[in-house]
């Protein structure tokens, strides 16, 4: 395999320098000159070096402010920079170095020097590159860890109800979609993290009802009340069992909310739900978002006591009411928001129909 020769961007607006660099790297490197801050700016935008060598004193826009514009930009701030100048006082350089220079060469330098540095910087760059390689690939193994852990938790509870399976994908995109058109109303806990960390936890919200029993969980007909409130623990078993994973591995956002999605989505904002009878905002927002999801779903799909609903007749139920569901139920924002996005969910029920 042929290697790319590393790219250099020289910036002086010296003529005798550039050609003494030229000469120093130009066997070792493809360098590319720049003859003022600005066209080293347009140059780095254009394509981005693998390290610079910027001059300090330069007309226009100097190297300080090169090298600080540089380093705010995403795209180019871990380009290694080395100043070349002729101060050589120490707060010069210091001044350099806070700005995220790597290295500063006092003018007239040596050749061989400034081929050293290089090619050192170089070789730190490689390691660091691969190392920052090594992190993502922990961090995405991680990732893909805790999602297996999930849909093997989550498939525990579609053992035990067939009707599950489909339900745990639909709501979690139904969540997703709420969460997204909340993000303006919630900017600080629905970020962009957040609701990916939210879309990822509703797949546990059900994780209890593996420890009801199935003489009630699939019973055909309509529960006793005695039944009733076995079917009611499964909120507070589910939530037990993520506590426990917490104390075992420690505290997670992710770990928080799925434990709140668990205990809480069947609570209703007029507090009439269960397990605790929660009112209104005391409600955390993970579990106002599930609320909806989970009956939406519930309403359009078969169960033994009732056909499936159409999303019409879905949609009437929720923001209208039955003898079962009242708007009070739902946290009037998180029903203005289903309002907005509910077209979109026909979609996503198509698409994950069982």
């Amino acid at each position: 395999m042929i290697e790319t020769r590393p790219t250099l961007l020289v910036v002086d607006d010296a003529a005798a320098n550039i050609d003494i660099l030229l000469e120093a790297l130009g066997e070792d490197y493809t360098v590319r000159v720049a003859t003022d801050g600005a066209a080293a700016l347009g140059s780095v935008k254009k394509s981005l070096p693998d390290l610079i060598l910027l001059d300090v004193m330069m007309p226009g826009v100097d190297g300080l402010e090169v090298c600080r514009r540089l380093k705010d930009d995403p795209t180019s701030r871990d380009i290694p920079i080395i100043f070349l100048t002729a101060l050589n006082e120490d707060a010069d350089e210091a001044r350099g170095l806070e700005l995220g220079a790597v290295d500063y060469i006092t003018k007239p330098f040596n050749p061989a020097i400034v081929k050293a540095r290089v090619r050192n910087h170089l070789e730190l760059k490689k390691h660091r590159d691969h190392l920052e390689e090594l992190v993502k690939q922990r961090t995405t193994d991680l990732e893909r860890t805790q999602e297996a852990t999930i849909a093997g938790m989550a498939l525990l509870a579609e053992y035990r109800d067939p009707e599950t399976g489909g339900h745990i994908q639909r709501t979690k995109h139904y969540v997703r979609s709420l969460a997204e058109a909340l993000s303006v109303e919630y900017p600080h806990e629905l970020t962009p993290a957040n609701i990916d960390l939210l879309y990822q936890s509703t797949p546990l919200h059900d994780i209890g009802k593996v420890a009801i029993h199935d003489s009630v969980l699939l019973k055909p007909g309509e529960l006793t009340p005695e039944e009733f409130a076995e079917i009611r623990l499964h909120t507070i078993i589910g939530s037990e069992v993520i506590r426990k994973v917490e104390a075992f591995v420690g505290a997670s956002s992710f770990l928080r909310l799925a434990r709140e999605i668990t205990e809480f989505h069947h609570e209703r904002w007029d507090g009439s739900g269960y397990p605790h009878g929660l009112k209104g905002e005391a409600i955390p927002l993970s579990a106002r978002l599930m609320a909806i999801a989970d009956i939406y779903d519930a309403l359009i799909s078969q169960r033994t006591y009732k056909p499936p609903y159409s999303h019409k007749r879905a949609f009437d139920i929720i923001t209208n009411g039955d003898v079962r569901t009242q708007p009070g139920h739902f946290s009037p924002v998180v029903l203005k928001a289903f309002r907005a996005v509910h077209p979109e969910w026909t979609h996503i029920a198509a698409r994950f129909s069982v």
